[in-house]
């Protein structure tokens, strides 16, 4: 990434030097990286990561270590977030924010976790602090952090409605992830008091706008309402007399941010993550795998919201 620009044009692939190992860092030969709306944000200058010009996008990846560090050795498949850098052959990342890849899982599945789950963690379980018959509405259902909201939370016990603006994807949705109720992006506020008898008690929402507005009149007496995100393009606003007089919580979301001032309880978030997942508690959805020189295509899927679930590209 040499430059910003809305149409990629400042994306090229490159050869770049090899990263330079640090202390408590793993050198790792990547296979795999998922694609995430934040990289897709960075190369616009969009999103509040602001790296300095140029640098390698790709926010986590799977691997094999070659130089080894804490309790890691070489030959070890390895999943890690990097913030940057993951769309690369090779990638030094923190042996304190690797993981073991559970066995019998491929890269593609491994890579595609961390972000959107760790996203769902957080939301749900460190700031919302879901119960178990509690009614979750997922807005975004078909992207990687809404889908993987809709599968922590049937984990979690709780009852959910997830939303989208495409019928024939949230059939698959219906189908993979049974959630208890699908419904579009527009116009859901009634049939969402209906469904739970008042209104939802915990609503993520990585859209905004729009789906912001008509969400804080589908909230229940005391519900949280997590702000994930702002795939509509627009920030929401509210006006404060609706959160006093239903008493709900407007919840802002920013799961790496969230390890990085909390860093013990950041640790306990990615060891319950893929303790789940090890379990296979976790379902996770690869959409489409694109190889690397095919970047440009994913990036694009990316933009139009053509997905269920995650985006990997091979490396």
């Amino acid at each position: 990434m040499t430059t910003l620009s809305d149409d990629l044009s400042g994306c090229a692939l490159a050869e770049v030097p090899e990263p330079v190992r640090r202390t408590g860092e793993l050198l790792v030969r990547v296979r795999a990286a998922s694609l995430n709306y934040p990289d897709l944000l960075m190369t616009r200058g969009g999103y509040q990561l602001k790296p300095p010009l140029p640098f390698v996008p790709g926010m986590e990846m799977a691997g094999e270590v070659i130089e080894s560090a804490g309790n890691f050795v070489a030959g070890d498949r390895v999943v890690c977030g990097t913030r940057i850098g993951s769309f690369a052959e090779l990638v030094a990342c923190s042996a304190a924010a690797a993981r073991r890849v559970p066995a019998r899982m491929d890269f593609a599945t491994a890579a595609s976790i961390g972000t959107a789950y760790l996203t769902a963690y957080v939301s749900l379980v460190r700031l919302a602090r879901v119960q178990a018959g509690e009614w979750v509405l997922v807005h975004g259902a078909t992207g990687g952090v809404g889908l993987a909201a809709v599968d922590l939370a049937k984990a979690l016990g709780a009852r959910v409605i997830a939303t989208s603006r495409s019928a024939e994807k949230l059939a698959i949705v219906a189908r993979d992830h049974a959630p208890d109720a699908t419904l579009p992006a527009t116009g859901f506020r009634e049939a969402v008091k209906e469904i739970t008898g008042g209104g939802a008690d915990v609503i993520v929402d990585p859209v905004g706008g729009d789906v912001f507005d008509e969400s804080v009149r589908a909230i229940a007496f005391g519900g949280r309402l997590l702000v994930v995100g702002f795939t509509s393009g627009r920030f929401a606003t509210v006006a404060t007399n609706l959160p006093l007089i239903k008493g709900f919580s407007v919840i802002g979301v920013r799961a790496g941010e969230y390890g990085r001032r909390f860093p013990v309880l950041g640790a306990e978030n990615l060891d319950a993550i893929w303790s789940m997942a090890a379990a296979g508690q976790l379902r996770p959805r690869v959409h489409k795998t694109y190889e690397l020189a095919d970047w440009r295509a994913a990036f694009m899927a990316m933009a139009t919201s053509d997905l269920v679930g995650k985006l990997v590209i091979k490396v």
